[in-house]
């Protein structure tokens, strides 16, 4: 029996019509909407205003996105239909600068379309298509594997913390850090979800609560500051995150909060997993010092859930989207290839040997 979040599309390809179609996740438990988008500047503003959102959601995204406007082209060269395409690539590149996924999936499709050298601007199109639905097509694979080997290290029973959002919505199907948590589901385990509300954005209380409540989990919503408690009280035998990018060292960047729940988590000795399919790790980034880090308004925290505002007016705010998890506070990083553990920097690259 298919379960009813996990067959929702979050991201798909309307391509008689020429549109790509989000579920938008910003109005979200409330309502269920899909957008439908056909210019590049409203993909462009879907991906910077977390309409869609998660690493791999937002690399399928781009994928789509790139092959969409490069269609639009009237360029009846290979040349330029590059140029196009270029100019396309570089401007949804602009969109988020930390998740990789984004730009792991622009230059997969830039190397598909040098693939195609020589070939008419119709050939080039069609190629670029089937990249797009074969990128989306395989995270769906990616995730089902993670949330196979992430399974192996639970028990039926466990309660499970977890930050932000990191399912079915996020991702082509699945999810990564949740993904064990439905797998589990279909077996029986039982699992008991704790899920942090995650500030500013509130990832975990209207997306994370609202998937996994849809499914039929045993959920509690928790605020962010609650995390240590309910360690300390032993209701946690393992903390499930995802993630937006892994240096080669294991430093990985997640949403805000993540790196302080990794810390209660090893002073609790819990184990703390990433969940990250191999093209969120980026073996040519050495450390999470080298990870930029976005900087999002103010707004967020000061007016955005709020009939008025919650703060002084023109208060100074500091709201950065990610933090960084150091390599020493995570347990395992939980791929589709299998599960690396310390030192990172030798088992991150077996991994994608597998």
């Amino acid at each position: 029996m298919q379960n009813p979040v996990t067959v929702i599309q979050s991201v798909r390809l309307d391509d008689q019509n020429d549109t790509l179609v989000l579920l938008d996740q910003t109005v979200l438990p409330n309502e269920t909407n899909f957008l439908e988008l056909k210019e590049m500047e409203d993909i462009w503003d879907a991906i910077y205003q977390l309409k869609v959102r998660g690493a791999p959601a937002i690399g399928i995204a781009a994928a789509y996105g790139a092959y969409l406007g490069t269609k639009k082209s009237t360029a009846e060269t290979y040349e330029a239909l590059f140029e196009d395409f270029k100019k396309v690539k570089d401007y949804l590149a602009t969109s988020r600068p930390t998740a990789v996924n984004l730009f792991w999936a622009l230059n997969r499709m830039e190397d598909r379309f040098k693939q195609e050298t020589g070939k008419s601007a119709a050939e080039v199109k069609a190629a670029l298509k089937e990249e797009s639905e074969a990128i989306r097509a395989e995270d769906e694979k990616i995730c089902e594997a993670i949330g196979e080997n992430a399974l192996s290290l639970l028990e039926p029973g466990w309660g499970l913390l977890t930050h932000c959002n990191a399912g079915t919505i996020a991702t082509a199907k699945y999810g990564t850090a949740l993904a064990p948590i439905y797998l589990g589901q279909e077996k029986g385990y039982d699992f008991k979800v704790y899920a942090d509300e995650t500030r500013p954005l509130l990832q975990g209380a209207r997306l994370t609560a609202w998937e996994l409540q849809q499914a039929g989990v045993n959920v509690t919503l928790i605020c962010d500051n609650m995390a240590s408690i309910v360690m300390k009280e032993g209701r946690i035998q393992a903390v499930l995150v995802g993630c937006d990018r892994v240096a080669a060292n294991g430093d990985a960047a997640n949403k805000i909060g993540t790196s302080g729940v990794a810390i209660l988590a090893k002073h609790y000795n819990i184990p703390f997993y990433v969940c990250a399919p191999l093209s969120t790790v980026d073996l040519e980034c050495k450390t999470g010092d080298d990870i930029h880090i976005e900087l999002r308004p103010s707004e967020e925290i000061t007016s955005k859930w709020y009939e008025q505002s919650m703060a002084p007016n023109g208060v100074q705010t500091y709201n950065p989207a990610f933090d960084v998890t150091d390599h020493s506070l995570i347990t395992g990083i939980v791929t589709e290839n299998g599960i690396a553990y310390a030192p990172y920097s030798e088992s991150l690259p077996k991994m994608f040997k597998k």
